[in-house]
């Protein structure tokens, strides 16, 4: 198979797939756990995409689905196998946000809100090395410069030329003032940020303290849509220990709602452009 292969995106697909067989059926995921003697938690894994499905899974379900269509069953085991192949961020080892990653690649484009920090995908190198050592006191130097490897590659998707991702970023204005690392470093990064956000397909706004209270104060979240209308957009919550991702239309509208309140709260585009540019002028040593 070709190499850009999404398993991340290919699970997704086989496991809505899957649930929509089951419910064509008429069956419950416990009575499907109970026809195969596995778990039920096992059965919601696979249907929302966060379980590694291999072909025999693929094999037993399509039998308790009694789906006869032979051409479809060699569809799904295709896709069981495809979904087992390995993303590029693999070659980094064991990342914990693998997940979003591979969402975050396949996505046409992400709305992503953020109270504290710059987001991940506007940042310069310095400020996220900075970043994540100051996040994570406790790990190595090594683990922290894969963390930063990962994140610089995550990075091509705005800075491709061919089919970039479409950025819409709202941040607080306190992720402006938060001196992370250095002052100098800090210059750095908003100087950088306001070059990004003159890309065609980058938007950038902050919300200034004047705002006051805002729907944004519950904390960070990520909206991502996909090219593929097959696809249902995805709200990505990140945690300390585990992440939440949310898929029902009736999360992702509320959260698309709410978006739209910090949108409209915000400076609009020059006015934010200029806002960093003010600040990042303070930073001169």
């Amino acid at each position: 198979m070709a190499s850009n292969v999404n398993p991340t995106v290919r699970r997704r697909r086989l496991g809505q797939e899957l649930r929509r067989l089951r419910e064509l059926k008429g069956m419950t995921a416990e009575e499907v756990a109970e026809r195969l003697l596995v778990s039920q938690s096992k059965i919601s894994r696979l249907e929302n995409g966060r379980r590694s499905i291999s072909q025999r899974d693929v094999r037993d379900l399509c039998g308790v689905y009694e789906v006869e269509d032979q051409r479809m069953v060699d569809s799904l085991m295709e896709m069981a196998k495809d979904s087992r192949q390995q993303g590029w961020w693999h070659a980094f080892g064991d990342v914990p946000y693998s997940v979003y990653i591979g969402l975050e690649t396949d996505a046409a484009s992400l709305r992503v809100y953020d109270p504290q920090v710059v987001p991940g995908l506007l940042q310069t190198r310095q400020y996220a090395e900075a970043l994540i050592s100051g996040a994570l006191p406790e790990t190595a130097h090594t683990e922290v410069e894969k963390r930063v490897q990962v994140r610089m590659r995550r990075q091509e998707r705005v800075s491709s030329g061919e089919n970039p991702l479409r950025l819409w970023s709202v941040m607080d204005e306190s992720a402006l003032r938060r001196v992370v690392g250095s002052r100098e470093l800090m210059r750095e990064q908003l100087e950088h940020l306001v070059e990004q956000s003159q890309l065609p397909h980058v938007t950038v706004q902050v919300i200034p303290f004047e705002m006051g209270a805002h729907p944004g104060l519950n904390g960070q979240y990520a909206i991502l849509e996909f090219p593929d209308t097959a696809d249902s957009s995805v709200v990505y919550i990140e945690g300390v220990t585990s992440d939440l991702y949310l898929e029902k239309p009736n999360d992702v509208q509320k959260y698309s709602v709410m978006y739209e309140h910090l949108r409209a709260q915000a400076l609009n585009v020059d006015q934010s452009r200029q806002f960093i540019a003010d600040i990042a002028k303070k930073y001169v040593p």
